[in-house]
């Protein structure tokens, strides 16, 4: 008897977020009917370009664009309710129904905003004690999964009690207010506007805090849902679903750049533990990288490229690029490809293909290097090491390639490519062990060669 059960993809980022995952979450929702995001929090950021059209998504998944597609957000994903409904209405003054298809886990540790004074005051105190800030994006994410492993988060649940919340929240407000006023030395910090109305002499109140929570209650009550179950029955149904990752694998908080990291896992794995489906689920694996490296805030990153000085490759692929950071704003550091990395990302995540984003960016450029391992305390090796301190002591080993002159802007076909751009992309398969699938030329949703579909059956 044929299986009714349907066929799910997951996307992760292979190199340190930023890499287009928006765009190929988007482009791929066209063949499923249910997208999960089941890691992070609003730090990510994600960029769709649709007929010329931007639109920049934080915590909903990108399928929303596609009308009739369920959207989840997973039990591993930490929520800030104002941060989602300053989404949701955004989207909805573009004509975008959101409510009826958005599912909300009730098991998502909720962000407040006790969680964003702590990650503000902190960054802030290493930087006055002259210790190198972890380039967080302030926004309350670490902390958030701190209570999360500490067995005292506030959860979308608890918002459908008030008493239960407004007991929990009052415990919460009295740990974390001593920290910041004491540890933090809070009373001495200008916080931003968006902290100041929850905030005096550097603690966080309990009144707005609570009367923003039931609020957002309110609002998120019809959302609230059994989201393990609905995937699981979903499948069983015989829907396709794609799950949707935040940030990247060298950002995940075991297999990163260890401690310049997010605060929970990035690796494909997660996607199981993150919505509440088994492992077995996961049919195949698609890692998203750019034709180059770029990488947001601290931390080691062996093939970095000068990126500020006109005429460099590194200028010119941050300029081409646009590479800012969708959440901050904050310019994106920028390197060759690297392909141990890469290799180390395969490894972690199981990929059974690669897209290459960006590959446009190297258009003009007359000579590329692509990294294929290192030197490290005078040893050669062929696989990013574990944790920064071994990163930052690695030396780049490049071959040189050829570039091209000829435009890929748009080119839709792997023919079409100019022949150089064909031999760096077969490069990089070669050297990382994983075969290019997707290859994206523009930020637009058109603008995409298929090699292979990850919802082919094939593909297994």
């Amino acid at each position: 008897m044929k299986s009714t059960k349907g066929r799910n993809v997951v996307v992760v980022g292979a190199q340190w977020g930023d890499e287009g995952k928006g765009k190929l979450v988007d482009w791929l929702s066209a063949q499923a009917q249910g997208v999960v995001r089941f890691q992070g929090g609003h730090n990510a950021g994600h960029t769709l370009v649709i007929n010329g059209v931007k639109t920049a998504l934080h915590l909903i998944p990108s399928g929303i664009m596609h009308p009739g597609v369920k959207c989840y957000i997973g039990n591993g994903v930490v929520l800030s309710a104002a941060k989602l409904f300053e989404e949701i209405e955004g989207l909805e003054r573009a004509d975008v129904e959101v409510r009826s298809r958005l599912r909300v886990s009730e098991g998502c540790p909720l962000i407040l905003p006790f969680h964003a004074a702590l990650d503000v005051a902190r960054e802030a105190a290493l930087e006055r004690g002259g210790t190198e800030k972890i380039g967080t994006t302030g926004r309350g994410i670490g902390p958030a999964y701190e209570d999360k492993i500490a067995r005292r988060a506030l959860r979308v649940q608890d918002l459908k009690y008030p008493e239960r919340f407004a007991a929990k929240l009052r415990t919460l407000l009295a740990l974390h207010n001593h920290m910041l006023t004491t540890f933090l030395g809070s009373r001495d910090f200008e916080f931003g506007d968006a902290l100041k109305p929850y905030m005096r002499d550097g603690e966080v109140l309990f009144e707005p805090v609570y009367a923003q929570a039931m609020r957002h209650a309110e609002q998120l009550r019809p959302m609230i849902a059994d989201v393990s179950c609905e995937l699981n029955e979903a499948h069983a149904h015989g829907a396709n679903l794609l799950f949707e990752g935040a940030q990247g694998t060298l950002l995940d908080i075991d297999h990163g750049t260890y401690p310049y990291v997010t605060s929970s896992n990035c690796v494909a794995g997660n996607a199981a533990a993150g919505s509440g489906v088994g492992p077995g689920m996961l049919h195949y694996v698609l890692g998203i990288a750019k034709a180059y490296c770029t990488r947001v805030g601290g931390g080691p990153f062996p093939t970095e490229l000068d990126w500020q000085t006109p005429g460099t490759p590194g200028y010119h692929m941050s300029t081409v690029g646009v590479e800012k950071g969708v959440t901050t704003g904050r310019s994106r550091r920028c390197g060759w490809f690297d392909a141990a990395l890469l290799k180390r990302s395969a490894q972690v995540n199981g990929l059974n293909g690669l897209c290459i984003t960006k590959l446009d960016v190297l258009d003009g450029l007359p000579q590329l290097s692509l990294c294929v391992g290192y030197l490290l305390d005078g040893e050669r090796v062929d696989l990013l090491p574990v944790g920064a301190d071994e990163i930052a002591r690695c030396e780049p080993i490049y071959e040189q390639m050829p570039g091209w002159a000829e435009s890929t802007v748009g080119v839709t076909r792997y023919e079409s490519l100019p022949v150089n751009a064909q031999r760096y992309l077969e490069r990089i398969a070669q050297v990382t062990d994983v075969p290019v699938a997707i290859v994206s030329t523009s930020p637009d949703r058109e603008h995409t060669i298929v090699l292979h579909n990850p919802y082919a059956a094939a593909a297994d």
